[in-house]
């Protein structure tokens, strides 16, 4: 396992750690100031901002992506199909232009919270059926723009409105029947938050080889947890054992960003600076 301890070399910073406290340029302003090499940047922030004057800051500051935040949110009715499709074409467009190594698939829950306006429904089967065809599909049009997808499974608690893959294993499933040559199209995200609880974790890592694993995030899970969405921690602050997580990840030749995502009404309150102070500690003594 890399030694993190001396540097932050290996730190990337998704902007949704601090979106409130600025816009994309002044999160990037902030990155290249306290030296760190990477960010992931949303598609709202990028949005806001413009895409090409995005680009170009990302450019001139140096800086690296460690992914594209985000794409997904496949599950819709009939009626919304479409959009949601031409969506996706469009986080893909947007992430080469940014230079990212892949795009981020929070995959979506039932339709009428993934796609607002979609009839609702409670058939999670359904939704899981939606979200492989919606993949296989999205997969076409990302390989022609040499885009890999990263499905994120998310914890269990957001099957409903965020995403119906709830573990690595059913991301991995995906992975294999729309990817079984393993080409490097199609692989996962794994955030600490979402996976540290799942029992088969350590050999779902060890099934995803390097070729499949794609992003790594890191944040923690605080007891009692106030807020199941904005109350993450920050590393070193709550219950996950992240190193033990980190070192099955890099025993299978990961050796990307170790990304601090924190979604956090706590830390949203403090300034950027301090935040960023902060994350560069606890990635050198949690992480």
């Amino acid at each position: 396992m890399r030694d993190f301890s001396a540097d932050h070399r290996w730190l990337s910073l998704n902007t949704a750690t601090v979106r409130k406290q600025g816009d994309l340029t002044a999160i990037i302003d902030a990155c290249a100031r306290h030296g760190i090499r990477a960010i992931d940047p949303w598609r709202d922030q990028v949005a806001a901002i413009g895409l090409d004057r995005a680009a170009r800051a990302v450019r001139d500051a140096g800086l690296e992506l460690s992914g594209y935040c985000r794409g997904g949110m496949f599950t819709a009715d009939a009626a919304h199909r479409i959009e949601a499709r031409d969506d996706n074409r469009r986080a893909v467009d947007e992430a080469k232009a940014l230079g990212a190594p892949c795009i981020v698939l929070v995959v979506g829950g039932l339709p009428q919270y993934s796609r607002p306006g979609s009839a609702a429904s409670k058939d999670i089967v359904a939704a899981r059926t939606q979200v492989h065809d919606a993949i296989a599909e999205m997969l076409e049009y990302a390989k022609q723009a040499s885009m890999p997808l990263a499905i994120e499974p998310l914890h269990p608690a957001y099957a409903a409105d965020r995403a119906c893959v709830n573990t690595t294993k059913q991301a991995l499933d995906i992975c294999d029947q729309l990817d079984s040559q393993r080409t490097g199209a199609l692989g996962v995200a794994l955030d600490v938050y979402h996976i540290w609880w799942d029992p088969e974790l350590m050999p779902q890592i060890a099934r995803a080889g390097k070729d499949r694993l794609l992003a790594f995030h890191v944040c923690d899970w605080l007891v009692p947890t106030k807020d199941i969405l904005n109350d993450r921690g920050m590393m070193g602050d709550g219950v996950i054992d992240i190193t033990s997580v980190r070192s099955a990840v890099e025993a299978q030749g990961f050796a990307g960003y170790s990304e601090i995502e924190i979604f956090s009404n706590d830390w949203w309150n403090k300034s950027m600076d301090e935040v960023l102070k902060i994350c560069i500690e606890r990635h050198r003594t949690a992480v």
